[in-house]
């Protein structure tokens, strides 16, 4: 049972993409860090702002990359190699098109669905058996349209949506810090359907 040592937030750094679709998995951090009484701060060696978070008994490592999305697997892998953290012990917290919003979903490993923060994260961490938590955006409808659409804010009502399946992220975040994945996905995936 591998309990999660590193909690990474994918997401584009700079006031400009701070509100932006793309950014829902810096979103989840700021608000776990929040949850856990603690700040960010920005660690050149890993590229990346960084924070300890202790909840209910568990400590884990919370990873925000500054690096750009579609280059964050060269910051989480510097921060996996230092603290020798397995693939498997690993978080990965981003947005996700084929999710309407409001949903979360956990899984487990998987491809990259076109997402080039995932894209880069299994190129630089040699496999593709992290923990993932995506977090619903909802598609645009025309494929043409995505990179606008994960660029630009959502609209109040999508907002709310996606602040709520935070919460219900975040609530089932102890079950996941102790390695209990299947009972954390049965709670989450039962809550947002």
């Amino acid at each position: 049972m591998a309990q999660i040592q590193l909690i990474v937030g994918l997401g584009n750094p700079g006031a400009e993409y701070q509100s932006t679709r793309h950014n829902a998995g810096f979103w989840l951090l700021d608000e776990l860090a929040r949850r856990c009484r603690q700040d960010f701060r920005a660690e050149a060696r890993f590229q990346s702002e960084v924070a300890r978070c202790h909840l209910e008994g568990r400590d884990c490592r919370l990873q925000k990359p500054l690096t750009y999305m579609n280059r964050s697997g060269q910051a989480v892998r510097a921060l996996m190699q230092f603290f020798r953290i397995p693939l498997e012990e690993i978080l990965v917290v981003h947005d996700e098109l084929d999710l309407p919003a409001g949903v979360a979903r956990l899984k487990i490993g998987g491809g990259h669905g076109g997402h080039n923060g995932l894209r880069d994260l299994i190129s630089h961490l040699g496999g593709r058996e992290f923990h993932r938590l995506r977090l619903g955006i909802a598609h645009p409808g025309d494929k043409r349209q995505v990179v606008d659409y994960v660029l630009k804010a959502p609209g109040k009502d999508d907002r709310l949506l996606i602040g709520r399946a935070m919460d219900d992220a975040l609530a089932v975040m102890p079950l996941v810090l102790a390695g209990q994945i299947e009972k954390a996905m049965h709670q989450l995936h039962s809550r947002s359907e």
